[in-house]
C-alpha cells in the first residue's frame, strides 16, 4: 500500500515521488510505503487550504460542530480497526491504542460543542450609549506537526480546536506513523468535510516541517515532539512572526511519601513508567521516595516488575510492546550504559530483549536503577524508554527541590495521606500537571495539557486553553450614540 498526500479533498498521484517503508517495530515488516513530499507539495497543500478557509470561516460554528461530531461518530464505529492499525504502526499494546483512539473520539465530541460557545466577553463601556464586547476569531490556515508516539490522539488535540474556530490545516504526522493519518484522512472524507479544509503532508521534518513553518500564509505552527527541535520551529517561526505552540519533553517524576500507600504507588509507577514503554512525554523517569519507606518500595517495584510481559502489542497478555526503532533501542542502552558509569545501582532490566520472536522487533526490558544522584544524567536527561530511576530524599522539601532540578516541567505526581503535604505539593511542584495519588500519566481532553520551563512555551493543548492558540481575540465597540464620543476624554 502507498500512502500520498490528501489535498484539496483529494489523493495526490505518486508523480514520481520518493517513498519510504512504514516498518512494523515489533517485527521489522513492512506495512506501507510512505510518500516524501517536497516544498511544492506543502504550497500546493497551504494553497488549497488557504482558499478553502475564506469559505469555511464563514460556516456557523455549531454546522462546523455538525462536521466534528460526525467524525466523531465514524471514529467511534471504527474504533477496533484504528486500533489494531496503530498497535501496528506504533507498537503500544491493543489496551493502549484503544484508549488513544478513545481520547479523539471525546476530543471529536467535547471540540464540536465548543461550536455552541468559542466564549467572548460583553464588558460595560466607560461611555454612554456604546457596547463592548471580545469575540474570537479564526486565523487562517495553520500547521500542524505532530509526533509518532500518539498519532492519532495527538493530532485530534490540534486539528478539531482549528477547525471548530475557523480554521483550516496543513498537517505533516511523524515518518514512523502516518498510516493512522491516512486513516483520519478517510474519515475526514466520509465525514463530508469541504475539500481543502483538513489536508495531509508526509514527509520529513527537514524537507516538510520546515517548508511549512517559513510558508508565509500558514500563521499558527502547533508542534509536539523534541525539545531540541521544538527550539528550532520556534526559530523558524519567530522570523516569520508566527504563533507557534510548542509541547517537548518531560522528565517525569513521582514523590512517595512515608505515609504513601505503597502497594497503589506501586502501581500508578509501573504504568506511568513503562506503559507505552516508557514513550511518553509524560511518562515517569524518576521516582522520589522517602528515605523510610525506599527499601520496601523497591522491593515491592522489583516483585511486580517480574508480571511484566513483552511482545506484540497485538498480543492482548502483553503489558509492554517495542520501541519504536533501532535508534531507539540504541539510545536507550546508551543511557543504561550511562548510569551504571555514574554509580547508579542496576535491580532489573537493562537489556534488549531478544528471546525468541522479541529479536525480530525492537524490545527492551523495563529497567529499575536505585542510589540515582538527583544531579547525575540518568537523573536529568530525558531517556524516552522503559527506565525509571529511584532517588532518595529525607522529607517533602527535599523531594519538591529534587523534582523541580529538571530542565522539564511537564507532570509531577505525589503519594501521600497527609492533605497539607499534598496541597503543598500541588502548589510547589512546577509543572503543568500535578496529580495526586496517582501516576504521571492520564491527562483528560478538557484540562489544559502543557507544561513549563524546557516542556513548552506557554501554549496548551487540549481543554478551552486550546482555542487560543488557534484565535485571535478582536475587541468590538458599538457607539450608538449619534456623536463622537473620546474614551478616557470624554468620561471626565
Amino acid at each position: 500500500m502507498k500512502l500520498n498526500n490528501f489535498i484539496n479533498g483529494a489523493w495526490q498521484e505518486d508523480n514520481g515521488a520518493d517513498f519510504a517503508p512504514v516498518l512494523n517495530p515489533a517485527n521489522g515488516q513492512e506495512l506501507a510505503k510512505v510518500r516524501l513530499s517536497t516544498k511544492e507539495d506543502v504550497d500546493g497543500a497551504v494553497a488549497a487550504a488557504k482558499s478553502a478557509q475564506r469559505q469555511w470561516a464563514l460556516v456557523p460554528a455549531p454546522k462546523r460542530a455538525d462536521y466534528l461530531y460526525e467524525i466523531g461518530r465514524l471514529m467511534k464505529e471504527k474504533k477496533e480497526h484504528l486500533s489494531r492499525v496503530l498497535t501496528k504502526e506504533m507498537g503500544k499494546v491493543i489496551e493502549e491504542a484503544r484508549g488513544e483512539v478513545q481520547e479523539g473520539i471525546d476530543m471529536a465530541y467535547y471540540m464540536a460543542g465548543e461550536g455552541r460557545r468559542l466564549v467572548g466577553e460583553t464588558v460595560p463601556s466607560e461611555l454612554q450609549n456604546k457596547f463592548a464586547m471580545s469575540v474570537r476569531a479564526p486565523i487562517g490556515v495553520v500547521g500542524l506537526i505532530t509526533p509518532w508516539n500518539f498519532p492519532v490522539a495527538i493530532a485530534t488535540w490540534k486539528s478539531f480546536p482549528a477547525l471548530v474556530a475557523g480554521n483550516t490545516f496543513v498537517w505533516k504526522p511523524a515518518s514512523e506513523t502516518p498510516m493512522m493519518a491516512y486513516e483520519m484522512a478517510l474519515i475526514f472524507e466520509e465525514a463530508g468535510l469541504p475539500a481543502g479544509v483538513a489536508n495531509i503532508v508526509f514527509g520529513t521534518g527537514a524537507e516538510v516541517g520546515t517548508a511549512l513553518i517559513e510558508h508565509p500564509d500558514v500563521r499558527v505552527i502547533s508542534f509536539t515532539g523534541s525539545t531540541e527541535t521544538g527550539r528550532r520551529v520556534a526559530e523558524l517561526g519567530g522570523r516569520h512572526l508566527k504563533k507557534v505552540s510548542l509541547e517537548m519533553g518531560g522528565k517525569n517524576a513521582v514523590i512517595v511519601m512515608d505515609d504513601a500507600d505503597l502497594e497503589l504507588a506501586v502501581e500508578g509507577i509501573l504504568w506511568s513508567a513503562f506503559g507505552t514503554a516508557g514513550q511518553r512525554c509524560t511518562a515517569c523517569s524518576r521516582v522520589i521516595v522517602h528515605k523510610d519507606v525506599k527499601e520496601e518500595l523497591e522491593q515491592k517495584l522489583l516483585a511486580s516488575m517480574e508480571g511484566l510481559t513483552i511482545g506484540d502489542g497485538l498480543d492482548e497478555t502483553v503489558k509492554i510492546g517495542p520501541v519504536i526503532n533501532r535508534q531507539a533501542l540504541e539510545k536507550i542502552t546508551r543511557y543504561i550504559a550511562i548510569g551504571q558509569e555514574e554509580g547508579a545501582k542496576l535491580l532489573a532490566g537493562g537489556k534488549v530483549a531478544v528471546e525468541g520472536d522479541l529479536s525480530e522487533g525492537h524490545y527492551m526490558e523495563p529497567t529499575l536503577f536505585t542510589d540515582v544522584k538527583w544531579d547525575s544524567r540518568l537523573a536529568q536527561e530525558e531517556i524516552f524508554g522503559p527506565v525509571v530511576s529511584l532517588i532518595t530524599v529525607a522529607d517533602l522539601d527535599e523531594a519538591i527541590e529534587v523534582n523541580n532540578s529538571v530542565k522539564y516541567g511537564l507532570s509531577s505526581s505525589i503519594f501521600s495521606q497527609d492533605v497539607n503535604k499534598i496541597f503543598r505539593a500541588q502548589r510547589d511542584l512546577d509543572t503543568g500537571i500535578v496529580y495526586v495519588n496517582a501516576g504521571t500519566t492520564g491527562a483528560e481532553i478538557h484540562l489544559p495539557f502543557g507544561g513549563t520551563k524546557g516542556t513548552g512555551n506557554g501554549h496548551r493543548d487540549s481543554g478551552v486553553a486550546a482555542l487560543d492558540v488557534f484565535t485571535e481575540w478582536k475587541s468590538v465597540y458599538v457607539d450608538f450614540s449619534g456623536k463622537l464620543q473620546r474614551a478616557q476624554i470624554d468620561t471626565e
